[in-house]
């Protein structure tokens, strides 16, 4: 099956029917607390990061409040995320550089936000997106799942994925396609057992008429 420019429009309509209008399923209430959110979302799913930060946030909602818990303190009120040890640290060291040199603001810069420990491309680019309406293309685990799958941008990594959807979609819908893709991740096109019953695209999709036609 080839996967034509006008094949991946007609992905998008559909994706863009479904999913229309959903945003992050992350809770916060300040750039700070995206910030964060995200941070501990890494190899966490959003519903357990929402207990975490619901929990963390009532008393721990900035960067000074955060550096006053301390490392030890935050890995306690963390300690049901995975890599609770690691993104504590990262966190510590993130809120000193927020408040040295951003007067503890979020800085809104590609480069500035990738010089956070414990931030990446996919973190900068949801923090862009979500909070200063900058067009970006974060690509998580389902981001990558469901381009590859789909044939929507074919890749081996992140990178790779992120670069091939900035192409096949028009630049001023990159933030929300990015939530298309999640929430299909999510409900349809699942890691162990897409349930492609349930699916607008399997006339579309790569993966779905590969599998069909292999002997």
């Amino acid at each position: 099956m080839r996967i034509t420019k006008a094949v991946k429009q007609q992905m998008l309509l559909l994706l863009e029917e479904r999913y229309r209008g959903m945003e992050t399923a992350l809770h916060y209430r300040s750039p700070f607390e995206l910030l964060i959110a995200v941070i501990l979302s890494a190899q966490c799913t959003d519903e357990r990061v929402n207990i975490i930060t619901a929990r963390l946030f009532a008393h721990y909602n900035s960067p000074d409040k955060i550096l006053e818990l301390g490392q030890a303190g935050l890995e306690e009120q963390i300690r049901d995320c995975g890599l609770f040890r690691g993104k504590a640290r990262n966190i510590i060291a993130t809120c000193d550089i927020l408040c040295r040199k951003y007067g503890g603001e979020v800085p809104a810069e590609f480069e500035a936000l990738t010089e956070l420990p414990g931030v990446g491309r996919k973190t900068a680019n949801v923090v862009l997106s979500q909070l200063f309406n900058i067009p970006a293309i974060a690509v998580d685990t389902h981001v990558f799942r469901v381009s590859n799958r789909l044939g929507l941008a074919k890749g081996e990594t992140p990178l790779a994925v992120e670069q091939g959807l900035m192409k096949a979609i028009p630049r001023e819908q990159w933030s929300a396609a990015h939530h298309w893709l999640i929430w299909h991740g999510r409900k349809v096109c699942k890691a162990r057992k897409p349930e492609c019953d349930k699916c607008d695209l399997p006339a579309l999709c790569l993966a779905f008429n590969t599998q069909k036609t292999a002997p």
